[in-house]
């Protein structure tokens, strides 16, 4: 088999300021928006440059799902955003007012720090060594 995962669901509370995050502070690029009816809308997002998984945006219709939105993973960090060059995204996710919860720090794996995005969830910047 050669498969790979191409989207992942990410439950948000408003379509709009979840594209204007991702499009605005991260510097992803829209992929898709399409109208579904019922309010409903098929909106993909992922990094610029398409390598890895892209993020399909689902708005949360249930209180179920509401409950679950800034918290997909326990507290854990839920998402790795890898970059190329740490010192540029970092810098550049700063002045787009991206909330770091730490300092970048050097691993034996990379450079990493933790942000937060629109909603709380834990992101890793992370530049592999």
């Amino acid at each position: 088999m050669n498969a790979s995962i191409a989207l992942v669901t990410y439950l948000v509370r408003e379509y709009d300021e979840a594209i204007a995050f991702f499009t605005g502070a991260l510097g992803f690029t829209l992929l898709e928006d399409r109208a579904l009816g019922d309010a409903k809308r098929w909106v993909v997002v992922g990094p610029a440059g398409g390598r890895g998984a892209s993020l399909l945006l689902a708005r949360a219709s249930t209180p179920e799902q509401v409950d679950q939105i800034g918290n997909p993973a326990g507290g854990r960090v839920a998402f790795f955003l890898e970059t190329d060059d740490f010192a540029r995204d970092h810098a550049r996710m700063l002045a787009a007012g991206v909330r770091f919860a730490e300092a970048p720090r050097h691993e034996a794996y990379g450079t990493v720090a933790v942000f937060l995005d629109l909603y709380g969830n834990k992101w890793d910047l992370l530049q592999r060594a």
